[in-house]
């Protein structure tokens, strides 16, 4: 079944309109940082002395990174066991993935997806056991589970046994119902003179243009020195192509179907406006079918309290959520 939602009539804004700030959690927790061939990543573990025995991968949305999670997951590795690893990943055009010249087109979410493969196999890592994807990441944490469960990635994948689907609508969005937010914003980059002159000049010069204060200043976040230059944190021009990708791309089919012995788990942010009746009523009725009905299964979850930025609006609430669910996995490790 395929389904076409308009999910940016007020969520452009939403998308970028909220300046991300770190949380305030603070347990000791080990971090390392690698750039390799295939992607960027970064891992977070609670007890890095310690051998890990299931993996989360992390995957961020559009124009942001892997460190927009470092704190919500660092948390999150402190309430599981020393069993968990999570790992960050900038997807390509994104974060320090950005800098790498192996990532060719096309830039899709297709290809952002084949990457967390070929992260995998470069590494020599064991298949993750959970896929965290929130917005843009959401649909490149379906599209992975899919390629897994059809073979794209070889014959000796192992699924997946969880994914978290992160205020992300698993199905096409129609543009012609969009506020164009979103548009907007990523047009308006595009014109900006290279290299830009200075944060304070693009905070002013996106004022100008009558965005909001904090979306110029999120914007301006995104800048990074080199030698006495500002250029972006994210490659712009592959990054709205992905957008372009995110906006056309449909996993229906597999939420109706989802493999056996994996879970995809939906939360809808309650304050979140790319929601529509009709696309919770489907989900909440995939989530009611009986165990053998289907061989995987769909999960739903309502976050109280919180906007499309639900690791930020409510994390507590978050991992209240993700982490008896993810402590589960332990049993059957």
């Amino acid at each position: 079944m395929s389904r076409t939602i308009s999910t940016m009539s007020k969520s452009g804004s939403r998308l970028l309109n909220r300046f991300v700030t770190s949380l305030s959690f603070s347990p000791a927790i080990h971090r390392t940082t690698r750039s390799l061939e295939t992607l960027a990543y970064e891992e977070v573990r609670s007890s890095p002395d310690k051998p890990y025995s299931c993996t989360a991968f992390v995957l961020h949305g559009l124009l942001g990174s892997g460190r927009n999670w470092r704190s919500f997951s660092r948390t999150l590795a402190s309430s599981l066991s020393d069993k968990w690893r999570m790992v960050l990943v900038d997807l390509r055009n994104h974060g320090k993935s950005a800098e790498l010249q192996g990532l060719k087109p096309p830039h899709d979410i297709g290809s952002a997806a084949q990457d967390l493969a070929d992260l995998v196999k470069l590494r020599g890592w064991d298949w993750p056991d959970v896929v965290v994807g929130h917005s843009m990441g959401g649909k490149v944490a379906l599209h992975f589970a899919q390629s897994c469960a059809r073979g794209d990635y070889g014959s000796h994948v192992r699924l997946p046994r969880l994914l978290w689907i992160l205020d992300s609508l698993p199905v096409k969005v129609n543009a012609e119902d969009s506020d164009g937010e979103v548009e907007k914003v990523l047009q308006t980059l595009q014109g900006l003179p290279s290299p830009i002159p200075s944060r304070k000049w693009l905070v002013d010069h996106m004022m100008k243009l009558g965005f909001s204060k904090a979306l110029s200043e999120w914007v301006g976040s995104n800048l990074k020195k080199s030698g006495d230059k500002e250029t972006w944190a994210f490659n712009l021009e592959g990054a709205v192509q992905m957008f372009n990708s995110y906006r056309e791309t449909d996993y229906w089919d597999l939420l109706e179907r989802p493999p056996k012995g994996m879970e995809i788990a939906i939360v809808q942010a309650e304050n979140s406006d790319r929601w529509t009746p009709e696309i919770i009523q489907e989900i909440e009725r995939l989530a009611a079918r009986k165990a053998d009905e289907v061989d995987g299964k769909v999960t739903h979850y309502v976050l109280p309290k919180s906007g499309h930025w639900v690791h930020v609006d409510n994390p507590k609430g978050l991992l209240e959520i993700v982490t008896p669910k993810m402590a589960s996995l332990d049993l059957v490790n």
